[in-house]
C-alpha cells in the first residue's frame, strides 16, 4: 500500500465509499498492469479515454460520460493512488509509470481509444501515451492541460513540500481528517475557479476523507516531472487540441496557449466563464467542444 503506514483500511472501500458511485452499475475491476485498476466502460461507437487530474476520480466525469456515451465507448478510470485504484508504491505515481501502466489496461480491455481526452494532469498522461505510442489516437484534447511546472520559485519548492508531506506517516491521516469539515473541501474546489453543486463536492470530500486517496495526490504531485514532456512534445505527430476554461485558477490559459505554439498544428478553444473543473461544472458546453474538435470542427472561441 502506497504511503507510510497505510494499510487497506485508509483507502476508498467500494462498499462504503463506492456504495452509491456514479455509473456504479458501469464499473469493473481489472488487472493490468501489475495494478488492480477500477474502471468503467459505457457507451457505443469510437472508443474515447476519459483521464482524470491529480486529486480526482472516474467520478469527475459523472455528468459529461453520459452526452459523450451516445457518440463513443467510453474507457474511464481512477488512476494509481486514486479513487478505487490502489497504487503499490511511489513510483507507481510517476508519469511514465502512469502512461505505461494505462497502456497494459487499454491492451487489457482490447480497446484501443480513438481519442484521448485528459483533463489537468491527465492531459499529460495521455500526450505521453501518444508520444510513445502506447496508443495511436486520432486526436489528443487535453482539457485545462497541466503540462507545465509551476513558475518560479514554486516549481521548485511546490514538488519538494508535496514529497515531504507524503513521506511525513501523519500527513495523509491529517489532512484526511480535515476533510470531515465540508468548508475545507469546498474551500479548494473554490481555489479552482470552478464551482460545484453538492453531489460533486460531496463525492470530493468522500475521497478525501481517505488518508490513501491523499496519498496518492500528494505522491502524484510530488513525482510529476514535465520538462522531458515539454522537450518532446515538438515531434508529436497526433493533432492535439486544447481546451480552456478562462477562470482556471489552478492552470492559467496562457499555459496551453504556450504550450500550443510548441506543438504542429495545435489548437486552443476557450470557454468563457469557466474553471479548471469545466467538465464538472458544465458538461454540456465541454461535450459540445469535445464533439467538436473530435469531428475537427473546434474553433478559436467558444461561447
Amino acid at each position: 500500500m502506497i504511503g507510510p503506514m497505510l494499510t487497506a483500511r485508509d483507502r476508498p472501500d467500494w462498499s462504503v465509499e463506492g456504495r452509491d458511485w456514479p455509473h456504479r452499475s458501469h464499473s469493473r475491476f481489472v488487472r493490468a498492469g501489475g495494478l488492480h485498476w477500477h474502471v468503467q466502460v459505457m457507451g457505443s461507437g469510437p472508443v474515447l479515454l476519459l483521464i482524470h487530474g491529480t486529486g480526482a476520480s472516474s467520478h469527475s466525469w459523472r455528468d459529461l460520460a453520459p452526452l459523450l456515451a451516445e457518440r463513443f465507448t467510453l474507457v474511464v478510470p481512477d488512476l494509481p493512488g486514486h479513487g478505487f485504484t490502489p497504487a503499490p508504491n511511489f513510483n507507481a505515481l510517476t508519469l511514465p509509470f502512469m502512461a505505461r501502466r494505462l497502456g497494459s489496461l487499454m491492451q487489457a480491455l482490447a480497446r484501443p481509444p480513438g481519442l484521448v481526452v485528459g483533463h489537468s494532469a491527465g492531459a499529460a498522461i495521455g500526450l505521453r501515451m501518444a508520444m510513445d505510442g502506447l496508443v495511436t489516437p486520432d486526436r489528443v484534447i487535453g482539457l485545462n492541460a497541466a503540462l507545465r511546472p509551476f513558475e518560479g520559485a514554486s516549481g521548485v519548492l511546490f514538488p519538494a513540500i508535496a514529497k515531504l508531506l507524503f513521506l511525513n506517516p501523519l500527513a495523509p491521516r491529517l489532512f484526511a481528517a480535515s476533510a470531515a469539515d465540508p468548508e475545507r473541501v469546498q474551500r479548494l474546489i473554490d481555489g479552482t475557479g470552478s464551482t460545484l453543486d453538492a453531489v460533486g463536492s460531496e463525492l470530493y470530500r468522500r475521497l478525501f476523507r481517505k488518508p490513501a486517496h491523499v496519498a496518492g495526490t500528494l505522491g502524484m504531485m510530488a513525482a510529476w516531472k514535465l520538462e522531458p514532456l515539454l522537450r518532446d512534445l515538438p515531434g508529436l505527430t497526433v493533432p492535439v487540441t486544447f481546451i480552456v476554461g478562462d477562470r482556471d485558477r489552478t492552470v492559467p490559459p496562457r499555459q496551453s496557449e504556450a504550450v500550443a505554439a510548441t506543438v504542429p498544428g495545435a489548437g486552443v478553444v476557450r470557454l468563457a466563464g469557466l474553471g479548471h473543473l469545466a467538465h464538472e461544472e458544465a458538461p454540456d458546453r465541454v461535450a459540445v467542444a469535445i464533439v467538436q474538435a473530435a469531428t475537427g470542427g473546434e474553433g478559436r472561441d467558444a461561447a
